[in-house]
């Protein structure tokens, strides 16, 4: 594996536990590709709730994914503990590219990365605005 082929732990400024779910795994016994970017969105969304003071039921402003973006290198499998790497990786005016990376505990080589792009949006009328500064500020401090 080359290194543009790989992602590592040092590459991402924040982490989350993943809880694998028995039925994230499929038919060929590990979790299926559409579950990492459950895994993604949750990692995102955390931080802009924990972070940032994104409040789900009544921010004016909130982020909609227009873009996503995965590659698999290892498969993982329910019950195994995984660990989510989060990072910004373009940061403009309305919008935000995040890095994010799915990890086995201890393993500092990502099983699967990719990327997904939020675009801020008034609630009222789904128009891009200007990402708010509570948001913008907390996505500076995961910038690459």
């Amino acid at each position: 594996m080359s290194d543009s082929d790989r992602e590592t732990r040092d590459n991402y400024r924040q982490f989350y536990p993943i809880t694998t779910r028995w039925m994230d795994n499929d038919y060929y016994g590990h979790v299926n590709n559409v579950t990492y970017y459950s895994y993604f969105d949750t990692a995102a969304n955390r931080y802009l709730i924990e972070e940032a003071g994104l409040n789900l039921e009544s921010s004016p402003v909130i982020g909609v994914v227009v873009s996503s973006g995965c590659t698999y290198k290892s498969p993982v499998a329910y019950p195994q503990l995984l660990e989510a790497g989060l990072r910004v990786d373009r940061l403009g005016n309305s919008s935000v590219q995040y890095g994010l990376a799915i990890f086995t505990q201890d393993n500092p080589v990502a099983c699967a990365f990719g990327h997904f792009v939020h675009v801020f949006v008034n609630r009222a009328n789904n128009l891009p605005v200007p990402i708010p500064a509570d948001i913008r500020a907390a996505l500076q401090k995961i910038v690459t």
